[in-house]
């Protein structure tokens, strides 16, 4: 009963969260929304990429390239498909392998 609750209530903050800024700014996206929907997914993007090399050492066996080769793999899928899962997955898939078979 307990663990219904708890879905029913994070179900109904979710809705509630998606819905709200529809509410509040009743159809009209002010331009301040607009420029953060422009600005914020390359520079989230930008962050991830730090974030997955930032422990990259270039002295010390393998020198990154793992990292590298699955970090190519992903910016030529995505330029050759244009599909930002398919390149994610290509290159998740690509440094698994290389990691586990050849590193």
């Amino acid at each position: 009963m307990r663990a219904a609750i708890l879905i029913a209530v994070m179900s109904l903050v979710t809705i509630l969260l998606r819905f709200l800024p529809f509410l509040v700014f009743h159809g009209q996206t002010p331009p301040y929304v607009a420029y953060l929907g422009r600005v914020l997914p390359p520079a989230i993007i930008g962050m991830l990429v730090v974030y997955c090399l930032r422990e990259i050492t270039p002295t010390a066996p393998p020198f990154g390239i793992p990292e590298l080769i699955a970090s190519a793999a992903v910016v030529g899928m995505q330029a050759w498909k244009r599909n930002s899962l398919l390149s994610i997955l290509t290159g998740t898939v690509l440094y698994m392998a290389l990691i586990r078979l050849a590193f």
